[in-house]
């Protein structure tokens, strides 16, 4: 007999069968309660600063709901001025000012009204101070400059001792607007080292003993800590180890269409229909030619990941994985050995597993209208909410920072709306086209979105059919 969930709905009507239920584990930690943070950024120019606070910044938002900003005096001096003289002290100033005052408004304001727990100041804010602050009278000012929001002070220094990554992080920002000419590129690269020689000189590492600080020395190679104590500085200091500056790309891709996709169930672990399986087919070709191979048909080390579900694996079961060697240093490299995530499996409707949205409808009224009004925070009955997803996705974020090798995922939306920089509330809009590859590479300012659509969609069918 079907169990009813006690919501003040009527009797569940008699719904369709259901015969590739979908099981489910618990879900991760949440987090708990933190205080006001500002994270002063600290190193030269060209040592991926801002990238890394952009970053970080989107990390902490998305995951643990804490509302964070970037102030960058980037924002407030002329790109044309000299960066060493009185305008960059008017710049500062001008960006630390406004740091003040948002967590002075935003705190108390999410603090005290009490709505939308997920979203509110209940893991408190997290504020970014992108500068230079490589002197120790710099830092003095800065801790002086924001005592008065009461917010813990940590700095944040990117060291680079490599010469070689100092080049690849300018080029890098320099030609993040796409490919340009390379001779100009190389030349632009120089000049920049040229300018910020004098800043070398005055420079002062982070030694302060009173004071909280990460060093990142070359990128992630080595990673050091002063007095980092706390839910949210801890989870900072685990995603800086695993970040670095290789903007490897991330192909993303949904399942073939299902079963259950052709019924309009949501949920379930269905087989691929025939069309399905035509996708499969055609992304073990693409992904050969496309992910693992340069356009000169040079092998490139990739990687495969999907959930635990049968349309995942079942969708990625036509990718080759070949043994290759890069260099004569290297072990040998299995080409896209499957890695199977449980975290990665889609949202779990509980009750409502393996029926439509009609059925739903029909079975639980209140539960359809809960849903409709806020779809971000609705839990399933004996299920899961979008909360509750991204708690259990946080782990696979970390996963994918650490890695350098191009990345192909069967995945849903909310992993693309944290890749894309979106606010956590909007994955629910998201929309994953079937037979649709999305590649995804991090750049200085963002990602950059491509999208390859592999196969044509059946007339009469939706392109994005319901699953969650």
């Amino acid at each position: 007999m079907m169990r009813s969930v006690s919501d003040g709905s009527s009797s569940p009507s008699k719904r369709s069968e259901n015969p590739y239920p979908q099981s489910w584990g618990p879900p991760t930690t949440y987090a708990t309660r933190s205080d006001k943070i500002i994270v002063v950024m600290v190193g030269l120019p060209g040592r991926g600063k801002s990238y890394i606070s952009r970053r970080l910044s989107h990390y902490i938002s998305f995951f643990y709901g804490a509302p964070c900003k970037v102030f960058s005096i980037s924002s407030y001096k002329p790109p044309s001025e000299d960066a060493g003289g009185r305008l960059l002290d008017t710049a500062k100033e001008a960006a630390a000012a406004e740091l003040v005052d948002w967590m002075n408004e935003i705190v108390p304001e999410r603090l005290d009204t009490g709505e939308d727990r997920y979203i509110s100041g209940d893991f408190g804010a997290v504020a970014f101070f992108d500068s230079f602050n490589s002197t120790i009278e710099q830092r003095e000012w800065i801790v002086k400059r924001v005592a008065v929001t009461g917010a813990k002070v940590i700095f944040l220094e990117s060291i680079c001792r490599d010469e070689d990554l100092v080049k690849r992080n300018v080029l890098a920002s320099v030609t993040a607007g796409g490919p340009g000419d390379e001779a100009s590129a190389a030349e632009i690269v120089g000049d920049f080292l040229e300018h910020i020689r004098p800043y070398e000189v005055t420079y002062e590492e982070m030694q302060e003993k009173d004071l909280s600080w990460i060093k990142i020395i070359d990128a992630g190679r080595e990673v050091a800590m002063n007095r980092i104590r706390g839910f949210l500085p801890s989870r900072m200091a685990q995603f800086l180890i695993n970040l670095h500056m290789t903007r490897t790309p991330f192909y993303l891709s949904r399942h073939g269409q299902s079963v259950y996709n052709e019924l309009g169930k949501i949920g379930g672990d269905s087989m691929l229909t025939t069309h399905g399986e035509e996708y499969a087919l055609k992304l073990g070709e693409w992904a050969a030619t496309h992910i693992c191979h340069t356009p000169s048909g040079k092998p490139v080390p990739a990687r495969l990941w999907t959930s635990s579900l049968q349309r995942t694996i079942r969708t990625a079961r036509h990718i080759p994985h070949p043994v290759i060697t890069v260099s004569p240093e290297q072990n040998e490299w299995i080409q896209m050995r499957p890695k199977v995530f449980r975290n990665l499996d889609e949202i779990y409707a509980g009750e409502c597993d393996g029926m439509t949205y009609e059925e739903i409808a029909s079975a639980y009224p209140n539960e359809a209208r809960s849903r409709k009004q806020d779809k971000f925070a609705y839990r399933y009955p004996r299920g899961e909410s979008y909360i509750d997803l991204i708690a259990r996705l946080e782990p696979i974020a970390l996963e994918m920072e650490r890695q350098r090798e191009p990345l192909l995922i069967a995945i849903h939306r909310v992993l693309y709306a944290y890749l894309m920089g979106l606010p956590r509330e909007q994955c629910v809009d998201v929309s994953i086209p079937l037979n649709t590859v999305i590649k995804i590479t991090p750049t200085e300012e963002g990602c950059m979105e491509e999208r390859f659509t592999l196969i044509q969609h059946p007339p009469g069918t939706s392109l994005d059919p319901a699953s969650h």
